[in-house]
């Protein structure tokens, strides 16, 4: 017997945390039962779980793939805006796979995307600080106290981020490494030094670049690529990627 979050993300249904909100929305039901319950505990072998009325499936093996999101798509499955998701740009794709992270409406840049939920939950939980590389080009002209501040944290959302790697890359262009997931952070760590950001680009997570892959484009990811990025979370190999 397992969490009911856990199973569900380990199914690519959703991360941990969302598949929490879809249990407290009452989307989620165990053997016909709507479930509410977040410490609820169920069995996928023997259990009847579904969401949204449609049963879940423990994958055989686990897909990997590497987007280059464009600005304009959400990070999300689907949207009640109906704006266009990532996953509108994975032709091709069948299996039920899910954004880890957020990447927001009007940056770019790389995302992956899995079914692999014990990972997703690794790479965006902050204690495993995996880096996430950004570029930003700002309104005016940063100076080296500008930088200084970013580096060692400012505080966003009546909270101060950890410390940063921040390098001037042009005039009104910064390198800025976090090491945190919070909502919009890059761009809220830019409006508190006051030079808001004009356009964003995510061009590493943890290990992972690729300077090739066109935007809107996406590709699986390489076997050596994974192991990368679950030693840099922390997680054990696993035998059933492809």
């Amino acid at each position: 017997m397992e969490r009911l979050q856990k199973i569900l993300s380990q199914a690519g249904i959703a991360s941990r945390r969302a598949s929490e909100q879809l249990m407290t929305d009452g989307r989620v039901t165990v053997n016909g039962k709507t479930v509410l319950e977040l410490g609820t505990k169920a069995d996928a072998s023997r259990d009847d779980i579904r969401v949204d009325g449609r049963r879940i499936k423990i994958p055989d093996r686990h897909l990997y793939l590497l987007v280059n999101k464009p600005r304009g798509y959400v990070t999300t499955r689907s949207d009640p805006q109906k704006r266009p998701t990532v996953i509108d740009l994975l032709a091709g794709v069948t299996d039920y796979v899910y954004p880890v992270g957020r990447l927001d409406f009007d940056s770019e840049g790389l995302l992956i995307l899995t079914n692999d939920g014990d990972l997703a939950a690794k790479l965006t939980h902050p204690r495993h600080g995996v880096p996430r590389v950004y570029e930003a080009s700002v309104l005016g002209v940063p100076d080296e106290h500008d930088v200084r501040r970013l580096a060692k944290g400012v505080t966003i959302d009546g909270q101060r981020t950890g410390p940063a790697e921040v390098t001037a890359i042009g005039p009104s262009r910064l390198r800025i490494t976090v090491r945190e997931g919070r909502n919009r952070q890059v761009r809220k760590m830019c409006d508190a030094i006051g030079h808001p950001v004009t356009e964003l680009r995510r061009i590493a997570i943890g290990p992972l670049r690729d300077t090739r892959l066109k935007l809107g484009a996406w590709r699986v990811l390489t076997t050596h690529e994974v192991e990368r990025l679950r030693a840099a979370a922390g997680v054990s190999v696993d035998r059933t990627a492809r």
